[in-house]
């Protein structure tokens, strides 16, 4: 082991079950703050040569997962407020119904269908069944960061394929382009 190995691993042990209690005091699941711990020490491990000796090291800690914590807070409500978004504006043209042209729907499902199937899942998940990127994470037996990214990636997909094919045949969907930009950036 190198010098930096036998550091990270005492600080880990060290501070492991302090870390966790301060994260479960604060975080509305015990998943919720095993994930910040998670990603508390990946920072410390990233950054082993920055950390303080002694018990600075455990402040250091502390700070950095309520770091993680309000950074995973925000992200949050910017995906509940994206799929709000989203689901209004689906909400709207299909409640348009019979006022809303049949090529739209189609052009709405045929992106859609375009993803790949892990992209419609996801999006699913998250946008339909309301999930949150934890309980994705649960469902699909993956991280909670590949969650984020895959949500990513879907809604640029999704966004690529509603783009339409010229400038001067704008359709109501690009409502659903324009708010899925704008939270992708």
């Amino acid at each position: 082991m190198t010098s930096a190995e036998e550091r990270f691993e005492a600080l880990f042990n060290a501070n492991y079950g302090d870390v966790l209690a301060y994260t479960v005091r604060r975080c509305p699941s015990r998943q919720d703050a095993e994930d910040i711990v998670a990603e508390t020490f990946a920072v410390a491990w990233r950054r082993i040569t920055d950390i303080p000796q002694g018990e600075r090291a455990r402040l250091w800690l502390f700070g950095t997962a309520r770091l993680v914590r309000l950074n995973q807070e925000r992200a949050r409500q910017r995906q509940r407020s994206l799929a709000e978004r989203v689901r209004e504006v689906l909400h709207t043209l299909w409640d348009r119904g019979a006022d809303t042209e049949l090529s739209e729907r189609e052009q709405i499902q045929h992106a859609f269908a375009a993803l790949t199937p892990i992209d419609r899942e996801v999006l699913q998940l998250h946008v339909w069944e309301e999930l949150s990127a934890d309980e994705i994470a649960v469902a699909l037996d993956i991280s909670t960061p590949a969650v984020w990214k895959r949500l990513q990636r879907a809604r640029e997909r999704l966004s690529r394929a509603l783009e339409p094919q010229t400038d001067d045949d704008p359709t109501p969907s690009l409502a659903v382009v324009r708010t899925v930009r704008r939270e992708t950036r």
